[in-house]
């Protein structure tokens, strides 16, 4: 039986090939827009609707009991005023004004939830979008319920993961702005285990981080109230759609009330969080680090004006509770760099005894970039004192197709239960995949941090078969492929002078 990895199949993949059918249509970032809002207000509507039938059939029912926003709100579910229904948006499908009516549908919403104000997108009337195909759009999800009542299900959050991970492939390079893939996520939520406190991300694009520890709490039969979120995004765009994300997973989240650049205007400069996992921008040049060089949180030193990576790790460091996490994405350059005192910046940091445990990831798992990337696990309370554990995952994971990577729930399990029993003490070191450093080797390493250096080439399994054995069954193989490919030759050129064209 095939691995069950990551990669999601089923209804969501004909909701996307039926959608597509706007594309050629729109540019890339506006159908993302006008998708996702079809498919928040389609799911808002849909378990709207089925509140409103749970209050009419009652047993207790008094009339206007259905029109009561409180009974929604009771139940976590967003009131959606009559004009915002989706059998008043389907209905108008195929008219002229079907437009007019999504951009009223949204500002209602907004009107009624105040947490939403100013997120969702009021950009169907515009001329450019074809009403004869947004219709079409319409009526793809008028036949599809968005709602169950086995929330385990989660049809909402599948299709509108999906959709983003999608929309990462199809922009490319700008997708990685708001979509982290969901095994790198996942690997990083299982190795903190974010089961209560306050959780931080810095780069929080659409919020898949804060997704999958909510995910996490609840598959381990926890309190999801026990999450504080916090998040800041630069993007305005992907502000609204991780603002959409949390509110349609019923998450209270604090994204600070507009988008803002993190390094130069901090949302949450107070915090002090439990947990922060990020997946910021890679080696960015353009962060205005030249107007930061006195800032208090490079206590480790300052970083470079032409690369942020260590200017975000030591922002999330300053934001670590006594006893706090960080699991951040970074390209494979911080862990040896030495440009612009950024070797003396991780020796620092390493001597604090910070890095917990580095993990080299294989390529493919990103859309948008091709570079490698590791995981960075920094702990101001380190179980293991004065030690760091390396993970060589490389070879790790199942292409998915032909461009994209995907780890399955067992190569994530593996990685985290690699984790664990270092953190228990109990690891044994495994050639070419795991090793346990002290710092004072790493310090004779020059604080270099590449995995590889220290989990050494995994053995080979011993080959006893003899020398000659061996090269009569290769030459042989080998003159089976050559004979095999002077019949492909003959075959090609017979086929070529078929039709006039001769070798």
């Amino acid at each position: 039986m095939a691995k069950q990895t990551n990669a999601k199949i089923g209804f969501e993949n004909e909701l996307w090939a039926a959608a597509d059918a706007m594309r050629g249509n729109v540019s890339a970032s506006d159908y993302r827009k006008i998708v996702v809002g079809l498919i928040f207000l389609k799911y808002v509507s849909d378990a709207f609707d089925f509140r409103y039938q749970e209050l009419l059939n009652a047993e207790d029912y008094y009339e206007g009991d259905e029109e009561d926003r409180d009974a929604y709100i009771e139940k976590n579910v967003f009131f959606v005023p009559e004009t915002a229904r989706w059998s008043v948006i389907s209905s108008s499908a195929h008219t002229p004004e079907i437009g007019v009516k999504l951009d009223e549908a949204m500002r209602a919403i907004e009107k009624e939830n105040k947490s939403l104000k100013n997120v969702l997108p009021i950009i169907y009337a515009s001329p450019d979008i074809d009403k004869r195909v947004l219709g079409n759009v319409v009526d793809i999800f008028t036949n599809i319920e968005m709602h169950s009542e086995n929330e385990e299900q989660d049809l909402l959050g599948r299709a509108y993961e999906y959709f983003i991970e999608k929309f990462a492939a199809l922009e490319g390079k700008n997708g990685g702005e708001f979509y982290t893939p969901s095994s790198i996520v996942k690997t990083i939520v299982a190795i903190l285990k974010p089961f209560k406190g306050r959780v931080y991300d810095p780069a929080c694009g659409s919020g898949g981080m804060f997704v999958q520890s909510a995910k996490f709490v609840r598959e381990h039969s926890g309190n999801i109230n026990d999450l504080s979120i916090y998040g800041q995004e630069a993007n305005p765009d992907t502000w609204k759609m991780a603002k959409m994300n949390m509110a349609l997973r019923g998450l209270e989240a604090n994204f600070g009330a507009h988008q803002a650049d993190t390094f130069h205007n901090d949302l949450h400069p107070t915090l002090k969080a439990d947990f922060v996992m990020a997946n910021p921008p890679f080696n960015i040049s353009d962060w205005g680090g030249e107007r930061l060089t006195d800032d208090v949180r490079w206590k480790y030193g300052v970083p470079p004006t032409g690369n942020a990576n260590y200017a975000w790790m030591q922002h999330m460091i300053s934001h670590l509770a006594p006893k706090g996490k960080i699991g951040l994405v970074l390209a494979n350059g911080s862990l040896s760099t030495t440009t612009s005192g950024e070797g003396e910046i991780r020796k620092n940091i390493i001597e604090a005894d910070l890095v917990e445990g580095i993990v080299a990831l294989p390529s493919n798992l990103f859309y948008s970039v091709t570079i490698p990337v590791s995981l960075w696990f920094i702990s101001r309370d380190k179980k293991q004192k004065g030690k760091t554990i390396f993970i060589d995952a490389r070879k790790m994971g199942e292409m998915v197709d032909r461009k994209h990577r995907d780890f399955s729930d067992d190569d994530i399990k593996k990685i985290a239960d690699t984790f664990e029993a270092f953190q228990n003490g109990e690891l044994e070191d495994v050639k070419g995949f795991c090793a346990v450093v002290e710092t004072k080797d790493i310090e004779k390493q020059d604080y270099i941090l590449t995995p590889g250096r220290y989990v050494g080439i995994e053995e080979q399994e011993e080959d006893d078969e003899p020398f000659e054995e061996k090269m009569e069954r290769l030459t042989s193989e080998l003159s089976e492929m050559f004979a095999r490919s002077h019949e492909l030759e003959k075959e090609i050129k017979e086929r070529l002078g078929a039709i006039g064209f001769e070798l």
